[in-house]
């Protein structure tokens, strides 16, 4: 009753809901920082020759509202099909755990891999906080702590299952965690630290943007558990009911 094509769209059009409610958050909670940190940075900026003006492409009142929903809704359908497929390949596969509670736990992994793992050693910066030249080389770490952070959190669930027969369920879960754990913190250890945040930037300005950064990411993944799982047991409630009533004679 739960075939992969179903939760694909499911989980496309849970992701549309989830980009809308990042968005929600992000303008709330992370326009204002941005908007901050532009003023810095335009307050800092080397002075234009005389007689020329930047010229903006995109406006950023169109930035922050039409462009920011755009691309929360475009990123959220995306991963909601890639979360739709993950819940598709898990559910059944850890014993006797509800598709409701699956979809939470994948939502978790998901998080944890993709959002937390990667914060821990390379945190969102605002505008003005970072060098232009090394922007490719900055993009290339956070992909790969990216890697890092959703290698590790399948490598739990795959040794936390191979180890259960001979360690229980929470001894094997615990010991899996804890590899993870060592697997990443050498990871945060070796990589290259990048800090280019100028000194008289704001910590709290920073700080501010880098958990309306992770509270959008949490908000996102917390939307697709939530009402990706509350949907899916709907459907098979409602799927089983349809199955099990009584033909009239």
């Amino acid at each position: 009753m739960l075939s992969a094509r179903s939760l694909l769209v499911r989980g496309m059009l849970v992701g549309a809901a989830a980009g809308v409610a990042a968005f929600l958050f992000a303008y709330l909670f992370g326009e204002g920082p941005i908007n901050d940190a532009i003023a810095f940075e335009e307050a800092n900026a080397a002075p234009l020759p005389a007689g020329e003006h930047e010229h903006e492409l995109v406006s950023r009142t169109v930035q922050s509202t039409v462009g920011l929903a755009t691309a929360s809704i475009v990123y959220g359908v995306a991963l909601g099909g890639v979360f739709g497929i993950a819940v598709a390949l898990t559910v059944g596969r850890f014993g006797k755990v509800s598709a409701r509670a699956t979809a939470g736990l994948v939502a978790l992994a998901g998080f944890v891999g993709v959002a937390l793992v990667p914060f821990l050693k390379y945190p969102a910066n605002p505008p003005a906080t970072g060098n232009p030249d090394t922007l490719q080389q900055r993009t290339g770490l956070y992909f790969l702590m990216v890697v890092i952070g959703v290698a590790a959190v399948i490598g739990v669930a795959v040794a936390g299952r191979s180890l259960q027969p001979r360690l229980g369920a929470w001894n094997a879960t615990t010991v899996a965690i804890v590899g993870a754990a060592v697997v990443v913190g050498a990871a945060i250890a070796l990589l290259p630290a990048v800090n280019e945040v100028p000194g008289a930037f704001s910590p709290v300005l920073l700080w501010q943007f880098r958990l309306a950064s992770l509270g959008t990411q949490a908000v996102t993944w917390a939307t697709l558990g939530l009402l990706f799982g509350y949907l899916t047991e709907r459907s098979l409630r409602t799927s089983t009911a349809v199955t099990t009533r009584p033909v009239a004679a």
